[in-house]
């Protein structure tokens, strides 16, 4: 065991798909930054075959764990934090692959910003890839979180004083939307980065989410999303200014007949540039994990 680790690594593992644990555990152990502890909890402790995968790596920095019975992903995750002994925890999700460079980025990027209490990256999806691309700046982070989620979670490296000062912790009746509530929660404390640059890969695969645990996901995301619009309303104005476009139509060219009022996913039909219509919002895809 490595005494006084810069980073702990947060893994907690679930029936997990033998190769992808095995890919993960390896893009961990192949980082270019050394100075962490890997800390993996099993919450599926009746499956003995990812014993023999953790297991089979050989390295003191590995820390493996499993649960009495089943926790959940938010207890578990809580789990791993009063684990960590580190002065930063990097997030890892249990089928996604770090680049070797990552903790290298994101620990430098952290010592040298101390207001920074979350750094995260842009990532690449697979296998079919596509890139996912987020802002960068603090202030632009935080007004698109109004909408969105632009901190990809499992990439993500959380100051550990932020969370223990403030009482943060992931909240198990927010599930399975507990990522971004903690970053909500986050907004008013300290400040985030993007890295813009890829040190990430999200395996995106038809097993990622059932549909029940999405519609779940979708109804969470919108109550969490009202509720960070009434806390923070400056950051909801300026992403209004930022998102909105209006499109008029006239009778005649003269007399107001209607209006199109866009803003972000949603458009509104106004009648007569002032009676609402029709309200149509554009389905979003929504993050899995």
């Amino acid at each position: 065991m490595i005494d006084s680790p810069k980073v702990s690594v947060l893994l907690p593992i679930y029936n997990t798909h033998p190769q992808h644990l095995r890919e993960c555990i390896a893009s961990i152990l192949s980082q270019t930054f050394a100075d962490f502890e890997f800390l993996i909890l099993n919450d599926s402790p009746e499956n003995t075959e990812l014993d023999a995968i953790v297991t089979s790596f050989d390295d003191p920095r590995v820390i493996y764990k499993k649960n009495e019975g089943n926790l959940g992903i938010s207890a578990s995750r809580n789990k791993l934090l009063d684990m960590a002994r580190g002065e930063y925890l990097a997030v890892m999700d249990h089928d996604d692959i770090s680049l070797p460079q990552r903790f290298e980025r994101e620990v430098a990027y952290m010592d040298t910003h101390p207001e920074v209490g979350v750094c995260s990256c842009w990532a690449e999806c697979f296998p079919k890839p596509h890139l996912l691309r987020f802002p960068t700046e603090d202030v632009d982070i935080k007004v698109m979180f109004m909408d969105d989620c632009p901190i990809m979670h499992p990439a993500a490296m959380i100051r550990k004083s932020v969370l223990t000062q403030h009482n943060i912790r992931y909240r198990e009746e927010i599930s399975p939307c507990e990522d971004f509530c903690l970053w909500l929660h986050l907004i008013e404390y300290t400040r985030f980065h993007n890295i813009p640059e890829v040190l990430f890969r999200y395996r995106w695969h038809t097993d990622n989410v059932s549909k029940q645990r999405q519609r779940k996901m979708l109804q969470a995301t919108s109550r969490l999303r009202s509720s960070a619009r009434k806390k923070y309303p400056y950051l909801f104005d300026a992403w209004l200014n930022a998102s909105s476009s209006v499109w008029n139509a006239k009778l005649f060219r003269v007399l107001p007949l209607f209006k199109i009022v866009k803003c972000g996913r949603q458009a509104t039909l106004y009648l007569f540039n002032h009676i609402p219509i029709m309200r149509i919002t554009k389905k979003r895809k929504e993050w899995p994990k």
